[in-house]
């Protein structure tokens, strides 16, 4: 094999389609639809990936339901680059998967692993920071991306650093003593006043023999059950294959499964501006505004309207008159409204047409 293999890219991209309801739904999740900007997210993903991974090195882990959509989408990519996973098992299997065909095409490449829902700016600093981290997985760590955190976000999860190790590319590396779950309001604002935490971007960089023999060795079951799968990559029937080696997994988080238990992990600290946009409310700061901070997309006529939010998908004018601290959005079949602040309660609704029976809405 090559003794540098080219680095390849895994965008995990089977997430559900609750959160931005009802612009985005099971059918076209947050990652599928136009959030900010006018691309959707993941061709925003796979767009500020490049130059330094080239749309035949990128692979997307996506859902059988919406890898036809995916491919739709992204005409760019090798249709067979666009992997259906049969059922959801969570990140650790999707990783182990990943892996196993990465290892198959380029023996040894490094792989850096993404969600497909992110906002992150400007392109040209997170590459740097990808290129480090490939630089660093190549002598065989586990790297992760932490970005300094600029308030106390209970709804993140966190890396605390170690010691710092010799920067790479002009970005800070320090060994990874712990990772944190979401914490409280209380326990945020103290690791905001520590420094030595980072918010967990959810972004990871490993050789790709190097997390399967990682995950071999803490996850043994996973890489067991999986490890069939290489000889089929590429034939007809490794589809069939994989719908029954995949079924009987247990459903496990990365970070679970391998991360709190591996010792050879280091974090990159990230120069660049990440968001998780996890809400509605998360769009202030990446839309533009107007000078009464009213943020107005598609056909939107304001009158007295002041610090307010209003999307609109539909046909139809949206009008607002002294809408003041509102989120309104408009579908062809939907609209939604809710004082700002409250969007993260969106999924009740969502929960609430289930109950009714509304499928045509979700």
């Amino acid at each position: 094999m090559p003794e540098h293999p080219a680095p390849y890219a895994v965008i995990m991209a089977g997430g559900g389609g609750t959160r931005f309801w009802p612009v985005s739904r099971a059918a076209a999740p947050k990652q599928l639809v136009r959030i900010v900007g006018d691309a959707t997210m993941i061709q925003a993903t796979v767009a500020r990936l490049q130059p330094l991974i080239p749309a035949e090195r990128v692979l997307i882990i996506t859902t059988a339901a919406l890898a036809e959509e995916t491919r739709r989408q992204l005409p760019m990519l090798r249709p067979e680059h666009i992997i259906a996973e049969p059922v959801g098992r969570d990140t650790a299997a999707a990783v182990a998967l990943a892996a196993l065909i990465v290892e198959r095409i380029a023996p040894g490449a490094p792989m850096i692993l993404l969600p497909a829902d992110q906002v992150i700016t400007p392109a040209d600093r997170f590459q740097q920071a990808l290129a480090a981290g490939v630089a660093v997985a190549r002598r065989g760590s586990l790297v992760t991306y932490g970005i300094p955190p600029r308030f106390a976000a209970s709804g993140y999860g966190y890396i605390q650093l170690g010691d710092a190790q010799a920067g790479e590319g002009g970005c800070a590396v320090a060994a990874v003593r712990r990772f944190v779950e979401k914490p409280d309001a209380v326990t945020a604002a103290a690791y905001l006043a520590d420094g030595g935490y980072r918010w967990n971007s959810g972004i990871f960089t490993w050789r790709s023999d190097v997390v399967w023999r990682e995950l071999a060795t803490h996850c043994p079951w996973l890489t067991n059950a999986l490890a069939p799968l290489a000889e089929h990559w590429g034939t007809a029937g490794f589809a069939i294959r994989l719908a029954e080696i995949y079924a009987p997994l247990k459903k496990i988080s990365i970070d679970f499964a391998l991360m709190e238990k591996a010792q050879n992990i280091v974090a990159i600290t990230g120069d660049f501006s990440w968001d998780d946009v996890g809400s509605w409310d998360s769009l202030e700061g990446h839309l533009p505004a107007d000078a009464a901070q009213v943020i107005a997309r598609g056909e939107v006529l304001t009158v007295d309207c002041r610090d307010s939010l209003i999307v609109n998908e539909s046909p139809a004018l949206v009008a607002g008159i002294g809408l003041d601290h509102l989120i309104v959005v408009a579908t062809r079949d939907a609209i939604l409204v809710l004082p700002k602040g409250r969007s993260q309660e969106v999924k009740q609704v969502v929960e609430a047409l289930k109950a009714r029976g509304r499928s045509d809405l979700l």
